[in-house]
């Protein structure tokens, strides 16, 4: 275990308020990766633009006090946990810049040690770099969240697009806080998952997302490991994952099983949530 924790481990606290909407843009700048146009504004010619106008994508606005009941931080924040996922972004992405990979699963060994808010808080962080736009997509078909943890009520997902139902366009969310953020929601739980996401339908849609937008950076919430062949099925469709245990929860011998199970998908890290012992944020 000590091994795999020193394995860039990020220690991630209870997370603050939502996240504020960004300044206006650069007009003339285009970040490539959205079906959208920039809003108006003007910056530095060198910058890129810091606001996107979504012309085909749906947006939604988060409900009050919504994210921060979800632990979804605020990565503008001086505080620790916001400290720890642009840590962990940063990392992220030395590592995935390094091999040209663009998707990333996020897994773990067993249920309720925070996966999804950290898959949720890592797309918003990657997201925030300006470099960068992300699509966020719930794979966890057997207890999808991401949509509620983000206060979404999605009428298309995922799950109706691997029954051949529907277009992938109208069932993209923007979330209007998070400028470079879109989502790729499941609406319910579906039978037969893992056949679906790692089929034809699944293949194909996720050359799909690969190929629709190529600057694009993909995550895939994904669910445990141990509990269903879902995530195993489908890494070999994605480039690299990142494995999230819980301090107190997770148990040595099911992360070194899932470490097993994972070992022909190349890992970026671990993060260790709900630490008792957080480091205060330098500054």
């Amino acid at each position: 275990m000590a091994r795999l924790e020193r394995e860039r481990a990020a220690k991630i606290p209870a997370a603050p308020e939502p996240v504020a909407a960004p300044p206006p843009p650069n007009p003339a700048q285009r970040p490539r990766g959205f079906d959208a146009d920039p809003a108006g504004g003007a910056s530095a010619a060198h910058e890129l633009p810091t606001a996107i106008r979504y012309t085909r994508t749906k947006s939604f606005v988060p409900p009050p006090g919504l994210l921060e009941e979800n632990r979804i931080i605020d990565m503008a924040r001086a505080e620790p946990a916001a400290a720890a996922f642009r840590m962990l972004r940063t990392q992220v992405l030395q590592r995935m810049e390094e091999h040209a990979w663009r998707s990333l699963a996020v897994f773990s060994p067993t249920a309720d040690v925070g996966k999804t808010t950290t898959a949720i808080n890592l797309a918003i962080s990657l997201a925030n770099d300006h470099r960068h736009t992300v699509l966020l997509v719930d794979l966890d078909l057997k207890r999808p969240s991401v949509a509620a943890k983000l206060g979404l009520v999605p009428d298309l997902g995922v799950d109706d697009l691997l029954r051949g139902e529907g277009l992938l366009e109208d069932c993209l969310q923007h979330p209007e806080v998070f400028d470079r953020l879109v989502v790729l929601p499941a609406r319910g739980i579906l039978e037969n998952s893992s056949e679906a996401i790692a089929g034809p339908r699944g293949r194909e849609l996720t050359a799909e997302l690969r190929a629709r937008y190529p600057d694009r950076l993909i995550i895939y919430d994904l669910p445990p490991i141990l509990g269903a062949d879902d995530a195993l099925a489908f890494a070999p469709l994605v480039d690299c994952g990142l494995v999230v245990v819980a301090e107190g929860m997770t148990r040595r011998d099911d992360l070194v099983r899932c470490m097993e199970l994972l070992r022909k998908t190349p890992i970026v890290g671990t993060v260790l949530n709900r630490a008792q012992h957080v480091p205060s944020a330098y500054g």
